[in-house]
């Protein structure tokens, strides 16, 4: 009879501690990893991993799948990158606790604020809950091929609480304030991971309207972050604009010191944040000199949108002419679009910015002209794109306008043709500020969004890009594997409370990749009606996943799914057996 239930052989291992690689074996049985170095034993099954990398599967921290997971088992397309756990109910929205009458409410929230189409959303989520700790066991009981953990949402609380009274600027009673203080210490107890908010305009209803955590006082928040402490475990997550009035780091940093617990933030170049990234950086640190636990969570790409002409965004959206077709089948908008005719019409016609919300207008106006920081998407395209790579850059080359150079671009491959716009994090006109992040224990790997902004990115596939371009491609300031695997496994687990994984050792969570280093690359992105309803979505595969294994069991092979179903929900911290056992 085989010792063990898999084997992996003759890999080059790194386990996700920082540690240096080394070539062994891993032996997996029920579920965790039994044994690492060389290993006599037999496996059931066994892969023979020569001259690939063995390296814990990925923890992202920083996704939306919140109506996804209570339908999709597969959990595409963070599980086509390697990825084994999730974190949901991220930036204040979800859908937990949902009074009935405010459940269309919520899907507005989401789709203004992560682009999740609400015709999907309504028609996927069966709503079998209303508090927390229902939704919670509804999450538990959908199979999938990955875990899955989660936030109790500022919005959908606040909705709960305030219902028709929840409006931009609204002010709690103090007596409203206890009772989201009592849902958030129910939703932690029950297993929630924490608790979440959202305070940048860049984030809004499909109404237009900003999230309720926009204009909420530290008072408030403080006294929510408290009820996690009754707990005693939790991470407070938070997207802001970091206005200076706010004083957000101080409030975070009472938070922190008062419970003891985590608050971690999205910390970004970004046109709407009043600090500069380096002053969030310097801000966040003198705090954290005088007792709290704050952690920046930073992006390893550009952060912005990849612009077509069908189902998402573009640059002539705002024009006329676009206008008069936007709502018509594709086929006969493709029919328009490229009919020289309608090109010279439409490249005339000035944008109308008359409907833009006036302290949106500058984002809405780097989207439709641009072109100094718009590049094309061809097929070997380069995520940290240089200047004369840009649409103006290369117009100017051409001998033509920028805007009908784009013009041109977006109708290429049939009309399939992809922009790609990085609007947050990409100041410089390169990714040189992120490298001496990459080196600090108060910095986390995360931003991926996964399962969100459908139409407009897929940054699930942030992992792989972390390999392909950090880690190997790129010429200068490159991460070392064995940091880069750290900080996508140990480190984004350990903030959560998730020590039982992201570490190849005895006793954790068989959660594996088998990587092909050199084959390792991004696909070209596609537009995919594959949500219900037929929601669209922008999906991207990679190339180079030998394998993805979760919980002992290979749940991906080659890039494809094996329809295997180990994962499930994770309530609460948790702990590696070989810990509990040595304790």
């Amino acid at each position: 009879m085989p010792t063990y239930d898999l084997v992996i052989r003759n890999g080059t291992i790194v386990d996700g501690t920082g540690s240096p690689r080394f070539t062994g074996d891993v032996a997996v049985k029920d579920g965790l990893i039994a044994a690492v170095g060389e290993v006599q034993g037999s496996g059931a099954e066994e892969i023979d991993a020569s001259g690939k990398v063995v390296a814990p599967g990925w923890v992202d921290i920083h996704t939306h799948y919140d109506g996804q997971a209570t339908w999709d088992a597969e959990m595409a397309p963070s599980s086509w990158h390697g990825v084994t756990t999730v974190v949901m109910g991220n930036c204040g929205v979800g859908f937990a606790p949902a009074a009935p009458d405010r459940r269309q409410w919520l899907i507005g929230l989401m789709e203004g604020v992560e682009d999740i189409p609400g015709t999907a959303l309504a028609e996927g989520m069966k709503w079998e809950w209303e508090s927390f700790p229902e939704y919670l066991d509804a999450l538990e009981r959908m199979p999938r091929a990955i875990d899955v953990g989660t936030h109790v949402p500022h919005g959908a609380v606040r909705a709960y609480v305030l219902g028709d009274r929840e409006r931009p600027g609204a002010i709690p009673t103090p007596e409203d304030i206890e009772k989201m203080s009592a849902i958030v210490e129910d939703g932690v107890r029950a297993g929630a991971l924490g608790f979440s908010t959202s305070r940048t305009v860049l984030h809004r209803s499909v109404d237009g309207e900003v999230v309720p955590g926009t204009t909420a006082t530290a008072e408030e928040l403080v006294a929510i972050g408290r009820a996690m402490g009754r707990v005693g475990h939790g991470v407070f997550e938070m997207a802001s604009d970091m206005m200076r009035e706010w004083n957000e780091f101080g409030w975070m940093g009472q938070l922190s010191r008062e419970t003891g617990l985590p608050v971690t933030f999205a910390a970004l170049q970004s046109i709407a944040k009043e600090l500069p990234l380096e002053e969030q950086i310097e801000k966040m640190r003198a705090e954290n000199d005088n007792g709290p636990n704050i952690v920046a969570q930073i992006a390893l790409r550009g952060n912005g949108i990849v612009m077509a002409w069908r189902g998402t965004v573009h640059p002539f959206r705002l024009r006329p002419s676009w206008q008069a077709i936007a709502e018509q089948p594709w086929e006969q908008q493709k029919a328009r679009l490229l009919d020289p005719a309608f090109k010279a019409q439409l490249l005339s016609e000035p944008n109308d910015f008359s409907q833009v919300p006036v302290d949106v207008v500058g984002l809405v106006s780097v989207v439709c002209c641009g072109w100094t920081m718009q590049y094309e998407m061809d097929e070997d395209f380069d995520y940290e794109p240089q200047a004369q790579a840009s649409v103006q850059a290369r117009a100017e080359a051409a001998g033509v306008a920028p805007e009908e150079y784009a013009y041109d671009m977006l109708c290429r491959d049939d009309g399939k043709g992809f922009i790609y716009l990085p609007i947050l994090n990409y100041a410089d006109g390169n990714l040189d500020f992120l490298e001496a992040l990459q080196a600090a224990d108060d910095t986390v790997n995360s931003l991926s969004d996964g399962g969100a902004h459908c139409g407009t990115i897929c940054d699930a596939a942030s992992p792989t890009f972390m390999l392909q371009h950090w880690v190997r491609d790129r010429k200068r300031g490159r991460i070392a594997l064995e940091s880069a695997v750290k900080r996508q496994c140990r480190d984004t687990a350990r903030l959560y409370g998730l020590d039982d994984r992201g570490v190849i050792a005895p006793g954790y969570l068989a959660d594996l990749n088998v990587i092909d280093l050199e084959r390792v690359k991004l696909g070209k992105p596609w537009l995919a009606f594959d949500l219900p309803a037929q929601g669209k979505r922008l999906l991207q595969r990679a190339e180079g996943y030998e394998a993805t294994i979760k919980n002992g069991v290979v749940t991906f092979r080659n890039g494809q799914w094996t329809g295997e179903t180990p994962g499930g929900l994770i309530r609460g911290p948790q702990r590696a057996e070989l810990l509990e056992a040595a304790e």
